[in-house]
């Protein structure tokens, strides 16, 4: 069983930064995609940023040109830089990976990591 641990929440002020750090228990290169996810308590599950193998990214609107996905192959870990940080991106993140066997995908998920900014 994969297993994903998120860590590098906190709380911080508007306008700061953060980074977040997910490590997986195998190696990420067997992942088709890996991603960062936020949910506020009472709403759904909101999707932040996708990274791909190749190096592909992409990003909701909301994020876009304040936020950076990455990952490091050596280290089995994902990253997201968070900067000019607002009070609604307040929320849980969650680290999640997608695999394929045996032709199924299997999606994993962190346990999350509460992001709180402050006006």
């Amino acid at each position: 069983q994969v297993q994903l641990v998120e860590s590098g929440g906190g709380l911080v002020q508007a306008g700061g930064s953060l980074t977040l750090s997910c490590v997986a228990s195998e190696r990420i290169s067997n992942f088709v995609s890996m991603a960062w996810f936020r949910q506020v308590p009472g709403k759904q599950r909101e999707w932040v940023t996708t990274i791909l193998p190749g190096g592909r990214t992409d990003y909701a609107a909301s994020v876009k040109g304040r936020f950076t996905i990455s990952r490091d192959d050596f280290k089995n870990t994902l990253y997201l830089q968070m900067t000019s940080l607002k009070p609604e991106d307040t929320a849980v993140y969650y680290c999640y990976a997608q695999e394929t066997v045996a032709s199924r995908f299997i999606d994993y998920w962190g346990q999350g990591t509460q992001v709180s900014v402050s006006s």
